[in-house]
């Protein structure tokens, strides 16, 4: 095991100087190094911090007299958390810390996600917070490899519950430190969407057959956040090419579902000018928590209970035309290669003929639509075949061939 890992430790240190000592303690008990950051804007901390509130402040371009000056409190914190996030990312490139752990109630929390987003996936990142899992944090804000745990008895001082809190967090932040394998993108990665394999089963056939022409494949769970880390990652510009075949979180998220990826889904590859490949995969289901009520969008339509946790309502043939069109105005904003894939018999394994999904009438729709919509910049491949089916990886591999022959995409 490695050793001498440092910790950035971020917050209010006017307010939880003892809190975050105590943080640093326990860090630094572990035989790790502490870094610290003071993002409070009316008082001041017992002992200096590694980075004051001047230098977070000025780092997002103001200051602590511009912070008090506007008198709203919202508008203090937001001038740290840009400070922070900027000061934090800038910091980290040059090497100063292995990992960062925020502590806060609300507002620090609004901070910690900022912060946490604009650090790199494999940087490990720990919130303990007040409002940790609170259906108040937005999970387009929520960095992919995000961790929290809730600062149980935490409001107001330390005591034995809230210490339990802090010092797994410390251990657990330190010990990622040690452990992380960060991404080293030593071959081109190719960033895939889908499901499991009951549902749409390509990546099985399309994950082997890139990885022998060369490339790494990375295939993310299509349900919020695993689609909100593609498309961290695409706006990054990681990805040589991207195969997104279950955009359904454009659906979930045009009807009103809380299982969203953000309103950006389907864009940031195509902004960046990434090779895209695009298919319908579970267009036609709304996926929402399945303890709540569905969105009042879905009031009366059919449903099915995939599990506890999740249920997906079944838009109708009039939903499926407006959706095609949501669709074709995300791929209009791409400036790199566009194919977009219609398997006209079908995009997922439950809408087949004769499954207890399939609507005839649903899927012409939206494939009319989709020929209707289409931004002249997207190539369209109509099949004659189910998502499913061989020739759809086939007919993918055949014009990602011909991607790589033209030097589109870089082997």
């Amino acid at each position: 095991m490695s050793e001498d890992k440092t910790i950035l430790i971020v917050g209010t240190y006017d307010t939880k100087d003892d809190e975050l000592g105590y943080l640093a303690e326990c860090i630094r008990g572990q035989g790790g190094l502490v870094r610290t950051m003071d993002v409070s804007v009316l008082g001041e901390p017992s002992q200096s911090t590694d980075y004051s509130k001047h230098d977070v402040a000025e780092a997002g371009g103001s200051s602590i007299k511009a912070a008090i000056d506007s008198g709203d409190e919202n508008v203090a914190m937001q001038i740290m958390a840009e400070g922070a996030s900027a000061l934090a990312l800038k910091e980290y490139r040059a090497g100063r810390f292995e990992g960062v752990i925020i502590l806060g109630g609300s507002m620090g929390t609004d901070l910690a996600l900022d912060v946490c987003a604009a650090l790199p996936l494999g940087v490990p990142k720990y919130v303990v917070s007040t409002v940790s899992f609170s259906a108040m944090l937005p999970p387009e804000r929520l960095a992919p490899d995000i961790q929290m745990i809730l600062w149980a008895g935490g409001l107001y001082g330390l005591n034995s519950v809230c210490k339990s809190s802090l010092s797994q967090a410390a251990g657990a932040v330190l010990g990622a430190a040690r452990a992380v394998e960060a991404p080293k993108w030593q071959k081109p990665l190719i960033g895939m969407t889908s499901f499991g394999k009951t549902v749409l089963r390509y990546m099985v056939a399309l994950k082997p057959a890139l990885e022998e022409r060369g490339f790494e494949v990375a295939v993310f769970h299509a349900t919020g956040m695993g689609g909100r880390a593609f498309e961290g990652l695409a706006a990054e510009g990681v990805f040589a090419a991207v195969m997104d075949f279950a955009p359904q979180e454009v659906t979930n998220h045009h009807f009103g579902s809380n299982i969203t990826a953000g309103a950006d889904r389907l864009t940031n590859a195509g902004k960046r000018g990434i090779p895209q490949m695009i298919a319908p995969g579970c267009y036609d289901l709304v996926d929402f928590v399945g303890w709540q009520e569905p969105p009042a969008r879905l009031a009366g339509y059919e449903t099915h209970a995939h599990n506890r946790l999740l249920t997906s309502a079944m838009i109708t043939a009039q939903d499926r035309a407006e959706l095609a069109e949501v669709i074709c105005a995300k791929l209009a904003t791409a400036t790199g290669p566009t194919e977009v894939f219609l398997p006209l018999q079908g995009c997922n394994e439950w809408d087949r003929e004769g499954a207890p999904l399939h609507d005839a009438e649903g899927l012409v729709a939206f494939m009319a639509a989709m020929r209707q919509h289409a931004p002249a910049t997207a190539s369209l491949t109509e099949l004659d075949c189910h998502i499913n089916d061989a020739a759809f990886a086939e007919a993918v591999l055949a014009v990602f061939d011909g991607w790589i022959a033209k030097g589109v995409v870089k082997s």
